[in-house]
């Protein structure tokens, strides 16, 4: 796992044609707006978590994000434990992202 600020972390992505984006916020808060192409996967979902995280593809470079960083750096860490090799936390997180927002 990496943790990526900002500018880093979408420098890289933009860069990175095996990118996916995942959020593992809650529904109430991806409601309020998500980056474009991410990947929705509640990390307060528990076992329901790791599950949908298990049937996603091990050879992509996963970009995560949350509110505010901390989560999403959860979120890799249990990741990384199942196997995936790529993954990068975006500090800050969605309450300090400046890009577009859907």
């Amino acid at each position: 796992m990496a943790d990526l600020l900002q500018s880093d972390w979408v420098s890289q992505l933009q860069k990175d044609d095996n990118a996916v984006i995942l959020d593992v916020r809650t529904d109430d808060e991806v409601a309020e707006g998500k980056i474009p192409k991410a990947l929705h996967i509640d990390i307060y979902k528990g076992q329901g978590f790791i599950y949908a995280v298990e049937e996603l593809d091990k050879s992509k470079n996963f970009y995560v994000y949350c509110k505010s960083g901390g989560r999403s750096a959860q979120a890799c860490a249990i990741m990384n434990q199942l196997g995936f090799e790529n993954t990068y936390n975006l500090m800050g997180g969605f309450s300090e992202w400046t890009g577009d927002v859907e």
